[in-house]
Formats: structure tokens, C-alpha cells, sequence
């Protein structure tokens, strides 16, 4: 009975360990879990004990078992908040408003903790993928600017190392991202001059956060998303 409970012991401490590196963002949705035999030398377990925690997550749909292609990670934590509101929000235009003040808040810490807490390896993804917005607007290519807009605000939220910022982010900024592709997109087509204005935007705060400036960070967000709300009034459309 006693090597049974802790052979329960110990698989619930893997399980921990997985569930911290899903949350965090080590494992995003859609990535492989290493092998076996890596996590069992990486945790220090027997295999067994490897099989049995990620049945267990299996089981509770945060992971996705394929039969000779290992183990996924699902998008059970992404879905967690996100729906019904994707419908809410494209059935009623005037809660966009509210978005963009939300957005505010939200990425306005997470560009001030990416700023504080990023390491050599976030600050070299989020200038990789401001090369390549900036390459993707040079080729006026829309559709790839749009989707590496996406992955660089993502980047900073991976970048905060903040738990509860990545999952808010990767969730409801997820779900909202067609509402913020379509913003983009429509000011760019609409206004070259605004099309600029965004990339240097994009710019700004990925030199402060790559600086290790966060409250500049934080302002250089801030300003950008006061941007896209200013540009909408001005047009005298709800944003």
C-alpha cells in the first residue's frame, strides 16, 4: 500500500510539472510533448509514472493523444474563456470600444513585464518578428503582416513570464484577434499614412521591451492602442 501511494505521489507531482509548463507557455497549444524517455529522465521518474500523469491530463482534454505521432497539447485552456464572446462580440460593434480599453490595461502590463523579465532568448523573438512585420509592410503584404502582428503580440506576452497575463492573452486577445486583424488591416487599406504609424508603434515598444525599459514599454503600448481608438473616432465609426 505504501509503494502504492507513492507511486500516486510521485505522478502527481509529474502532473504538476506538466500542468506549470502548459500554463506558462513552454508547451504552447498544438506543440509535442518530448518523448517518454526525455520526460522521465528530465523529472527523474520511471516511464510508467510519465505515462500515467499525462493519461490523467488526457483525461481532462488538456492533452491530445495520437496514435504513432506522441503526445499534443490541446486548446483546452484557450477555449477556457473565449467562448461564447467571439459571437457576442462580432454580433454587437459597439463593444468594441470596450475591447480596445481592455486591450489597453492588459497589454499595457504585459509589454511592461516583457520589458522587466525577458530573457536573451524572448528579445531575440520578438526582433526576429519585428524583422519580419517590417518585412511583410515593405512587400505590402497584408495578409503576412497581419498574422506576424498577431505572433509578436503573443511573443511579448510569453515574454512577461506572468502566467495569468499569457493565458488572459493567448484566450480572449486570441479570440478578439479577428477583431484586431480587421482594425489593422482596415487602417492600412484605408490610410498609408496610418499603416506607418503602426509599424513605428510596433517599433517603440519592441525597442523599450528589448531595452529593458518597462515603463517606457507600458506607455508605448498604451499609445498605440490610443491610436487605433483616436483613428476610428475620428472616422466617426465605433472601433
Amino acid at each position: 500500500m505504501a509503494a502504492g501511494m507513492a507511486a500516486r505521489g510521485r505522478t502527481e507531482v509529474v502532473m504538476r510539472k506538466i500542468e506549470t509548463a502548459l500554463l506558462d507557455g513552454t508547451w504552447p497549444a498544438g506543440a509535442r510533448l518530448p518523448a517518454e524517455r526525455v520526460l522521465a529522465e528530465q523529472y527523474g521518474v520511471a516511464r510508467n509514472t510519465i505515462r500515467e500523469a499525462i493519461q490523467r491530463l488526457v483525461a481532462r482534454g488538456l492533452l491530445q493523444s495520437r496514435r504513432g505521432a506522441g503526445v499534443y497539447v490541446t486548446d483546452q485552456l484557450r477555449a477556457g474563456i473565449a467562448s461564447p464572446w467571439g459571437q457576442l462580440v462580432a454580433d454587437h460593434p459597439a463593444l468594441r470600444d470596450d475591447i480596445l480599453e481592455f486591450r489597453r490595461v492588459l497589454e499595457g502590463a504585459t509589454a511592461y513585464f516583457a520589458a522587466l523579465r525577458a530573457d536573451a532568448g524572448d528579445r531575440r523573438r520578438i526582433r526576429a518578428l519585428m524583422r519580419e512585420l517590417e518585412a511583410a509592410h515593405a512587400n505590402d503584404d497584408r495578409a503576412v503582416e497581419a498574422a506576424t502582428d498577431s505572433k509578436l503580440h503573443e511573443a511579448i506576452a510569453l515574454a512577461s513570464h506572468n502566467t495569468m497575463f499569457l493565458h488572459l492573452h493567448t484566450s480572449v486577445i486570441g479570440m478578439l484577434r479577428e477583431h484586431i486583424t480587421v482594425n489593422a488591416t482596415g487602417m492600412s487599406e484605408q490610410d498609408a499614412g496610418a499603416a506607418e504609424q503602426l509599424l513605428r508603434q510596433h517599433r517603440v515598444v519592441c525597442d523599450a521591451i528589448c531595452a529593458q525599459r518597462p515603463e517606457e514599454a507600458r506607455t508605448a503600448m498604451q499609445t498605440h492602442i490610443d491610436y487605433v481608438r483616436s483613428h476610428f473616432e475620428r472616422r466617426g465609426d465605433a472601433p
